[in-house]
């Protein structure tokens, strides 16, 4: 079986979850995949699209089509597999602005499509208004990846920490004043911000790493208590929860904002905390950060729950999602 996969960026995070962990894995059971850049120019994408119907599907990572581009897929090309798992029917910047040529998009893609896979259910949703056909498969990763001996001998210090892109850090900067109070409060905090953006505390030393996909592991296992805040609106509900498996992964304990998955990613007092407002972030960080067998048996019932997103796990799902299509 011969799948084209087309997406915007190969070298962005969510590509790198949603398909290019699965490639092997969709090897193994017959599912060749060639990965398209999907190009900017109308000529190349359309000669692209006529070319589709020599393979067996086309999967479409989070694009959304216009008239043209729908057109030349739905009448020249095989069935299409519509994947997304961020709410691209909004905009991040303005979430709350009604984008009537985003919504226009989305539905055109959504309603083209033989199969669409959402990232969680708020999604699902969404496209559900638009088609039937629509299956949840999580954001998964490997989580043998995140278990390697990464804690800092004897230092004294309690790190939290926070991993993503710079066009997140905002959610993090949020939480400047818990930071400051919590600092204020104990001398032996350290915040570890994994971007490649960062910025500084009055109260509380910063570590600074640089994000790699080789480092990311070890950087985070280094640590002890993850932090996953988020504003509330109708983008970030549709956030697939990939932080809070990284950190389930390497065993640490969560305090998250009340939005969207994570509230169904953190069992409350049994891995991890949901944090309501200032006051409530400052009292359960205070409650982690004193107590070391308290993060070590939350870390665990983190990790058991982060197993179920296993690669290994979804991949199979995936699979056969894939070849429900072309069946």
């Amino acid at each position: 079986m011969k799948l084209l996969v087309l997406t915007n960026n190969p070298s962005r995070a969510s590509f790198r979850q949603r398909i290019e962990v699965y490639l092997e894995t969709l090897r193994a059971n017959d599912i060749n995949c060639e990965v398209v850049r999907f190009p900017t120019g109308s000529l190349a994408r359309r000669k692209l699209l006529k070319q589709s119907k020599d393979f067996d599907s086309v999967f479409l990572h989070k694009k959304r089509l216009n008239p043209l581009d729908a057109f030349w897929l739905r009448h020249k090309g095989p069935g299409v597999i519509y994947d997304f798992d961020d709410a691209v029917m909004y905009n991040d910047k303005h979430p709350n602005k009604f984008s009537r040529i985003r919504r226009k998009s989305f539905e055109r893609t959504v309603r083209l499509s033989h199969l669409v896979i959402a990232g969680n259910a708020y999604l699902a949703e969404r496209a559900l208004k638009f088609n039937q056909k629509v299956k949840i498969l999580p954001t998964g990763l490997d989580v043998n990846a995140y278990r390697c001996e990464g804690k800092l001998k004897n230092d004294g210090k309690v790190r939290l920490v926070w991993i993503g892109g710079k066009s997140t850090l905002s959610y993090l900067a949020s939480l400047r004043p818990v930071l400051e109070q919590i600092g204020r409060r104990f001398d032996n905090v350290v915040l570890r911000i994994i971007c490649d953006e960062f910025f500084d505390l009055q109260n509380m030393k910063v570590e600074k790493c640089r994000w790699s996909l080789r480092s990311q592991s070890r950087d985070l296992a280094a640590c002890d208590i993850g932090l996953a805040p988020l504003p509330d609106n109708r983008f970030t509900r549709g956030k697939c929860g990939f932080k809070i498996l990284q950190y389930q992964s390497a065993s640490l304990p969560v305090v998250t904002s009340p939005v969207g998955v994570n509230v169904e990613y953190i069992q409350q007092d049994i891995s991890g905390y949901v944090a309501t407002d200032e006051a409530d972030w400052v009292e359960k960080l205070s409650r982690l950060i004193r107590d070391k067998d308290l993060r070590k048996r939350m870390g665990g019932q983190g990790f058991k729950h982060a197993c179920g997103f296993d690669t290994k796990v979804l991949g199979v799902r995936l699979v056969d999602m894939i070849k429900s299509v072309t069946a």
